[in-house]
């Protein structure tokens, strides 16, 4: 248990489960089974969202440690114990899981109709793993839910994808799992070093620079896979083509994010000059995935794969901001990976409106639909807005502060993450203008519906989290803050300390 006796980040990590288990509990016809798995996994998850509330309210903004602690024996022959905390770094993310996961319930409400039970089983399971992730503070219990995170998406696209879902899942559970691989001897090397693995333990140990190189192109391994990071990125596309509107929405909203929080956790923390030295290679990898995955997005015909490639471009903006190695060029990424999280996420959900009253998310398909579905063409263009980066809207902030950051480094470095916003403009801009404006040329188009109320219920807390991200955004930098200084100020001692990368 943590200092006031209450273990909410246990609680909120496995409540989920105990949705999981009323489920299985449910025995009768069909169509009772599956409403009370969609009502079970609603409340569920509404109930696990509410206590994030409480965690985000109770959080000391102004400390840099990690709060909320929770400690207990596991196996302490080996060094290895049951560890939970947030800190600044990880408190939001663990709200945007909660927040997002009820939504895609709602979403899915009408949408998936075949094994419901089975469906909502593997969600409440992913919010478990997504959460208990952000909050693992050891090594091994990190990659146990870091891993874990695979089967239930694995299963979600594979078991109620589209007509090339089994192919997208195991290339997407392939690509990630064979990258896991090297982190997990990265995990033992750290182990037989250290004596441990925890991590506030390890972030005292020091590591010798020639590990420190190896260790962080392990960790490189798996994080670029997760983030996804050029040329490993190609599992995405298929993944969100053929995965249902909520498994985008999640994938799109946490999974990508994984992969930058393990930088943040374990690569700039632990491993400092090795961080400093294959910084340049990050920053290419990361302008080639800006420019190259924004050009592609231009040429789709798909609607799900253009919102695909723009969000490898924009983790492309993440990792220059990650790497900058500043304050500003880290608020702005993590800023930037929350309101990804939240605009990319509605995105997907405006695509997934139209696919399930016309079947197709071929853009060709559509035209006119301003006229037809006033209320969605206006939703759909906030968050067309706030992807391009409208200023007052969450797209802007964070965005503005890598260029910032990257400045800092280098102008050439943050006129590649500037390009990444023009280019943006340019593939958001010519979507909607294909799908919103011009003439309705398909009478089936004619008799489309406007949004649902549950449809509204869906967009209205994106819609206003987005403004408020926009309007107000210094009320989520301030949870960044302590924990940022205090990682660049300590970057920077050990870089200046490390006489060993000054000689390279």
């Amino acid at each position: 248990m943590n200092a006031a006796g209450f273990p909410i980040l246990s609680l909120i990590t496995f409540l989920p489960l105990v949705g999981v288990l009323v489920i299985l509990s449910v025995r009768g016809e069909e169509a009772v089974v599956a409403s009370n798995a969609r009502w079970t996994a609603l409340w569920t998850s509404l109930i696990t969202f509410a206590l994030s509330l409480v965690l985000w309210a109770r959080f000391d903004k102004s400390s840099p440690e990690f709060q909320f602690i929770e400690q207990a024996s596991w196996l302490p022959e080996f060094g290895i114990a049951y560890i939970m905390g947030v800190d600044g770094v990880s408190v939001l993310f663990v709200l945007l899981s909660t927040a997002l996961t009820p939504l895609c319930i709602l979403a899915s409400w009408e949408a998936v109709q075949s094994r419901v039970r089975e469906y909502m089983i593997a969600f409440l399971v992913l919010e478990t793993m997504m959460v208990g992730m952000f909050c693992a503070l050891d090594l091994v219990l990190f990659y146990i839910f870091f891993e874990a995170v695979l089967i239930p998406m694995f299963l979600i696209i594979g078991v109620w994808g589209g007509a090339r879902r089994v192919y997208a899942a195991y290339k997407f559970f392939l690509y990630t799992l064979l990258g896991s691989v090297l982190m997990l001897l990265a995990v033992i090397v750290l182990w037989y070093q250290a004596g441990t693995t925890s991590i506030p333990e390890l972030y005292e140990f020091d590591i010798p620079f020639a590990m420190q190189l190896w260790l962080f192109l392990a960790f490189f391994a798996s994080f670029a896979v997760k983030v996804p990071m050029w040329p490993v990125h190609t599992w995405l596309p298929d993944a969100h083509v053929e995965a249902p509107t909520a498994g985008s929405v999640i994938l799109a909203g946490v999974l990508l994010k994984m992969g930058a929080y393990g930088f943040l956790r374990f690569s700039l923390p632990l491993l400092p000059e090795a961080s400093q030295y294959f910084a340049p290679m990050i920053y290419a990898l990361s302008i080639v995935a800006v420019v190259y995955t924004s050009l592609v997005a231009l040429a789709q015909e798909d609607m799900k794969k253009l919102i695909a490639y723009s969000s490898v471009a924009h983790m492309g903006i993440v990792t220059l901001g990650i790497f900058s190695f500043n304050q500003q060029g880290i608020e702005g990424a993590l800023f930037t990976m929350l309101s990804h999280g939240v605009v990319s996420g509605a995105l997907f959900l405006c695509v997934g409106v139209l696919y399930d009253r016309e079947h197709t998310r071929e853009i060709a398909r559509y035209g006119g639909i301003a006229k037809i579905m006033p209320a969605y063409a206006l939703v759909f263009m906030l968050f067309t807005m706030a992807s391009v980066a409208l200023p007052g809207t969450a797209g802007f902030p964070g965005e503005f502060l890598v260029i910032l950051g990257a400045w800092a480094v280098n102008p050439w470095v943050a006129f590649g993450a500037a390009l990444g916003m023009i280019l943006g403009a340019a593939y958001m801009l010519l979507l909607y203008r294909r799908v919103a404006f011009g003439r309705v040329t398909r009478d089936s188009l004619k008799g489309l519906l406007d949004l649902s109320p549950r449809e509204h219920a869906v967009f209205a807390p994106l819609i206003l989290l987005t403004l408020w991200m926009g309007v107000h955004p210094q009320s989520f930098l301030s949870f960044f803050s302590a924990t940022v200084a205090e990682l660049v100020q300590q970057h920077q001692a050990a870089i200046s300390a490390g006489s060993r990368f000054a000689g390279l």
